[in-house]
């Protein structure tokens, strides 16, 4: 038996929080300076999360998660 399983790629990387409003996050990536918003952020993340802050975020399947707060 073959079947084909389509395996999603997680790119790490790194942003800086420019702007928080209610429930949207405005990144800036570290390394390209693309900027982009995104709404998928656990409430125990946050909490923790400042303007101008670092945060580690993932890319998902055209999908943004925020990992974890750096500073």
């Amino acid at each position: 038996v073959s079947a084909n399983v389509e395996v999603p790629l997680i790119d790490k990387r790194n942003g800086q929080v420019i702007s928080i409003s209610d429930r949207m996050l405005q990144i800036m990536d570290l390394e390209t300076f693309e900027v982009f918003e995104t709404s998928s952020v656990e409430d125990e993340i946050r909490d923790k999360i400042r303007q101008g802050g670092e945060v580690e975020y993932w890319k998902v399947m055209e999908r943004v998660k925020i990992a974890r707060v750096k500073s």
